[in-house]
């Protein structure tokens, strides 16, 4: 089992492979997507304090989406280490890449939690929250801090399992926590009336299920590589090289904070705490958006890295050229409809009419680049997956820091809308990151492939 499972990376038709791994992995993200946008739909329809508590919500993603991102610091780096070990034959290095990020991921965690519920306050209030807001998002995140441990393991490890090809197991992982929370969400908020305490108890227990799934299924006969005793204690020759790899999904998530505080700080200037409520909204969608590409990637990822460590510049020009394909149908596609008929998406959140009004107008602003996401991600994840560090951590400065959190605040001085003029800010970094990011990607690209074709002469010859 163990060698057909790793020969299918290096042998089986691209098109079947990639719809093999990527559709579990995208059925996973919007799973992800589905029980997150759950989460808000019903604290947005709370009696009478609905709106508020959406918008109280809305400013703990900042340090929820920094959680998440320590969890990629370490996963998105070894997972595809792990998988060019793979594909040279190296499962014992692969297996200590594993034991190494698992030790981090446990370490990571308990300083976030301790972080976070010593400073918390503190950050709300930083990151856009009111006096009629923070009452709300304190009750929320003081429980959400406790489950950290479990959204660590839960995201983190779970990237290991998809590395090694196991992209249904994977979606389970996501899967059951997901069903699990959407079943206890209504449960804890309205029968029980516990509200925004209700939902982070809700999520807490699902990522703590979701975690026992994945570790379980890590330390089980079924997995190619397993977390081992021996290889737990944390050697940086092995640790580094995976942060280092890890180091551009981690600013890319982790600066999706420092945009919120930015968007949020600068919508309750021009419009108060409704416009600060659209962009919980706002964010769902983009999640619509960027989490099923992320889904493919993450499919096409363990393909690409084996590839390129078994150094088959063929199969490797082929994942990312239909990665490339399929990716941007599905941006293009959505980003249609969300022009279209942006108050599908408004109405589902909330059934404020002014919430509703502003959400609409801003969302055609804010997603009007969203049909280049395609090009952007295929290009800055195959980045990774060939295991480049220092141009995708360029790439993803670039298009937050560089670009996109100096808009936010300098394009309000030359509009008369200023509100609309903060969401400007996304597309024009948008269109700008995509036109760097292909430029370099091709030069880039064009070099690994004749490197590897060279390595490949030189073998038959």
């Amino acid at each position: 089992m163990e060698v057909n499972q790793q020969n299918q990376l290096g042998t089986k038709n691209i098109r079947k492979l990639l719809l093999s791994m990527s559709l579990p992995a995208i059925a996973a993200q919007l799973v992800n997507i589905l029980y997150n946008m759950i989460d808000r739909v019903y604290i947005g329809h709370i009696p009478e304090v609905g709106a508020t508590a959406l918008t109280a919500v809305g400013v703990t993603m900042p340090i929820i989406i920094v959680i998440a991102a320590f969890a990629a610091l370490v996963s998105m780096g070894g997972a595809p280490r792990a998988s060019i070990m793979m594909g040279r034959d190296d499962t014992a290095g692969a297996e200590k890449i594993l034991g190494n990020c698992t030790s981090a991921l446990v370490l990571l965690s308990i300083v976030l939690t301790v972080g976070v519920l010593l400073f918390g306050e503190n950050l709300l209030m930083a990151f856009g929250a009111s006096e009629n807001t923070i009452g709300y998002a304190l009750d929320y995140l003081n429980i959400y801090a406790i489950g950290t441990i479990f959204v660590q393991l839960a995201l983190g490890l779970n990237a290991f399992v998809t590395a090694q090809g196991f992209a249904k197991v994977s979606m389970y992982t996501v899967l059951v926590g997901a069903i699990l929370n959407i079943i206890l969400d209504p449960v804890f908020i309205f029968a029980f009336k516990m509200g925004v305490k209700g939902a982070a108890l809700a999520t807490v227990i699902s990522q703590g299920v979701s975690a026992l799934w994945v570790f379980k299924f890590l330390t089980g006969n079924k997995s190619i590589l397993k977390i081992k005793k021996e290889y737990l204690r944390i050697d940086f020759k092995v640790l580094l090289p995976c942060l280092a790899l890890g180091l551009a999904p981690f600013i890319m998530q982790s600066t999706e904070s420092i945009l919120a505080i930015a968007f949020n700080t600068s919508l309750l200037k021009y419009g108060g705490d409704l416009a600060v409520g659209a962009m919980p909204i706002l964010t769902s969608v983009m999640q619509f958006s960027m989490l099923p590409l992320i889904g493919l990637t993450q499919g096409a990822t363990p393909i690409i890295s084996y590839n390129y460590g078994a150094e088959n510049a063929k199969r490797v020009k082929e994942a990312f050229y239909l990665l490339l394909k399929v990716a941007l149908l599905y941006s293009v596609g959505l980003w249609a409809i969300i022009m279209l008929a942006p108050q599908i998406f408004a109405k589902i959140f909330t059934p404020d009419a002014v919430l509703i009004s502003i959400t609409m107008k801003s969302m055609r602003i804010y997603m009007a680049a969203s049909l280049l996401f395609g090009i952007q991600i295929s290009c800055q994840q195959t980045f990774i997956a060939l295991g480049n560090a220092k141009t995708s951590v360029f790439l993803a400065i670039l298009r937050k820091i560089i670009l996109l959190i100096p808009l936010i605040y300098v394009l309000p001085n030359f509009f008369q809308d200023k509100i609309s003029a903060v969401f400007l800010a996304e597309p024009v970094a948008d269109v700008i990151a995509v036109t760097v990011t292909g430029i370099l990607f091709a030069a880039h690209f064009k070099s690994v492939l004749k490197e590897l074709e060279v390595k490949k002469l030189q073998i038959t010859g």
